[in-house]
């Protein structure tokens, strides 16, 4: 009787051990994706009908033996769809904002080979097709709708990125795409369709020309990659691209790149002049009437960036080990340092091809460094800003982006003299945890 009752106990057990892992597998099977197939679900059926009772009890050791057989396969099925679902893969989201180096360190990752795939400001097309709608940017419509786009590109679905191209494609086929030229993956033979002289004549990529992006080929090419990279300068809000994280399909990892705010003032009032007219009026005149919209929309800016590098920064559970903070200014100063911790962090291999590009783009000549370029002495531009940004406009920028300015490490000037002095220096040595 002992015996009989020991192992009804251990079938119960059993039976107790294989429904919750059956009911772990239903809630999870709509998520998990096998490799280069993203939109297959796997197919994982149920099995705990197979313990048969007759009279309240398992009717043989054999079938005994055989449920433990079959629940073992099925628990080493289900981690072995785990391991391919996320095995060696990464998804590398860069953030920043306009005129902080993105395109720059963008290129970090841009030209890292044949195993990445890398996207330039997709989200351009997002914003702009909402703006155009709306007559401006609803900020809760817009991060869902970034969150989305980002969501499907990282796993090589360009449907919904499609419908906001303008003009829609036709047949999947589009020659809108922004700054194509800029993504190594979107110009490669694989994805580069005839060209035809005279027809097609504007749509350069890199060392050739190609006819419109097919997104079905693009859609293939991603998927052979083994890692993919995007960058977006139009992000507001690290919080709402938790459910990234969230994805099991997905392991993402994002580098918040950041600037000094009165170095990217300085910058967007020559690259965007007509946009900053106000701000460089005011650099003449010095009067800068604080409560204006202009300085308002600089002050949210600052906010913004802050409280996402706050939230990375304070590595709460859903972000652990899955945010970084980089300043340009290291960068700029110590680019191959910077880019070895960026690769480490990710756990992508650095390649000698990356390395090699960063060292002939870190030293440009004054003839190669246009607005756009990203080909710069990297050294020269962090300080660059102190001799053409007024001292009555850094001291508004101190005013409003304060407390942004003390938790990314940039002093404070308070006279002109300290301002233009390159002996002083207005970066302070700081290391930010992001492990």
């Amino acid at each position: 009787m002992r015996i009989k009752y020991t192992i009804s106990i251990v079938f119960f057990v059993a039976l107790v051990i294989i429904e919750k892992e059956n009911n772990i597998i239903s809630r999870v099977s709509d998520k998990l994706t096998l490799k280069q197939t993203p939109q297959t679900p796997l197919q994982l059926s149920g099995f705990s009908h197979i313990l048969l009772k007759h009279n309240g009890s398992f009717t043989s050791l054999t079938k005994m033996d055989s449920t433990f057989t079959l629940m073992k396969q099925r628990l080493e099925n289900y981690s072995e769809h785990q391991e391919v679902m996320t095995r060696g893969r990464k998804h590398i989201l860069l953030l920043a904002t306009t005129r902080t180096g993105s395109s720059f360190v963008g290129e970090f990752f841009n030209q890292q080979g044949d195993n990445m795939f890398y996207l330039f400001e997709p989200l351009w097309h997002v914003e702009k097709m909402l703006t155009l709608d709306t007559g401006g940017t609803n900020a809760t419509a817009a991060a869902k709708a970034y969150r989305d786009v980002l969501q499907q590109l990282f796993l090589c679905d360009f449907s919904l990125l499609e419908s906001f191209l303008d003009p829609l494609p036709m047949d999947h086929i589009t020659t809108a795409l922004f700054r194509r030229e800029s993504s190594s993956s979107l110009c490669e033979e694989s994805v580069c369709s005839p060209f035809i002289k005279g027809v097609f004549e504007r749509y350069h990529c890199r060392t050739r020309r190609c006819g419109p992006l097919n997104l079905t080929m693009a859609s293939e090419s991603c998927l052979q990659k083994e890692h993919r990279a995007i960058k977006s300068v139009r992000v507001r809000q690290l919080e709402t691209l938790r459910p990234l994280v969230e994805d099991p399909r997905l392991d993402i990892k994002f580098i918040q790149l950041v600037r000094d705010p009165r170095a990217v003032l300085a910058s967007r009032m020559v690259a965007f002049a007509a946009k900053y007219k106000n701000w460089k009026q005011w650099a003449m005149t010095g009067d800068v009437p604080i409560d204006d919209e202009e300085v308002r929309k600089l002050k949210g800016n600052c906010d913004n960036i802050r409280m996402s590098a706050e939230i990375g920064l304070r590595q709460p559970r859903w972000l652990r080990g899955r945010y970084m903070l980089v300043r340009y200014e290291d960068i700029a100063r110590f680019p191959m340092r910077k880019a070895t911790e960026m690769y480490r962090f990710t756990g992508i291999p650095f390649t000698p091809q990356v390395k090699s590009w960063i060292l002939k783009n870190t030293q440009a000549s004054k003839e190669t460094s246009g607005v756009y370029s990203t080909q710069k002495n990297s050294s020269e531009q962090v300080e660059k800003w102190r001799f053409s940004l007024p001292f009555k406009i850094a001291q508004v920028v101190q005013k409003v982006c304060g407390p942004t300015l003390k938790l990314f490490g940039y002093k404070f000037v308070s006279s002109e003299e300290m301002l233009t002095d390159k002996s002083v220096s207005l970066i302070e040595d700081k290391v930010f945890n992001f492990l």
